[in-house]
């Protein structure tokens, strides 16, 4: 039998990526939130708006990428990955429980020298990753980023 654990975002980071550096193994590892809306008809016809927060992590080399493109708060995020449940033991004894994504791609979506990501840089020659992007990076000269990617076939634009 096969299993699939895919997920696919699009949506603005609710808050500033918090970039840390593990103690123990000193990886890296940023981690934010994204909000995504959908809209609906409810019983009496009104339109209605809905949002909802998604905690994102990323480790290693795409929290790094991350940290250099000074992407903050506001900013429009295509976020591919899996999900993850983890639960722990709060300082009350109370167990809390969540479920994050763990950011294997991303593209960005803000358009070139808006939202503190500079003009500057050539992303327009940065190639898509993704073996299967759902938008060509070519097209709207956006970054797009893959965990999974060697260091050697990395060539970016700082």
């Amino acid at each position: 039998m096969a299993y699939l654990n895919k997920v696919m975002l699009i949506g603005n980071i609710g808050k500033d990526p918090e970039v840390r550096v593990n103690p123990n193994g000193g990886r890296k590892r940023v981690s934010f939130s994204l909000a995504t809306s959908r809209r609906y008809r409810d019983n009496n016809g009104e339109q209605k708006e809905q949002t909802d927060w998604h905690n994102i992590v990323g480790w290693g080399k795409i929290a790094d990428i991350v940290e250099q493109l000074g992407i903050r708060k506001g900013m429009s995020l295509y976020v591919e990955g899996t999900l993850t449940n983890r639960s722990w033991t709060d300082q009350n004894g109370q167990k809390r429980y969540s479920t994050d994504i763990n950011m294997d791609t991303f593209q960005l979506l803000t358009p070139r020298g808006q939202g503190g990501v500079s003009s500057a840089g050539g992303y327009s020659q940065v190639n898509s990753y993704q073996s299967n992007s759902f938008n060509n990076p070519q097209q709207n000269n956006a970054p797009s980023y893959d965990a999974g990617m060697a260091e050697e076939d990395v060539d970016l634009p700082f």
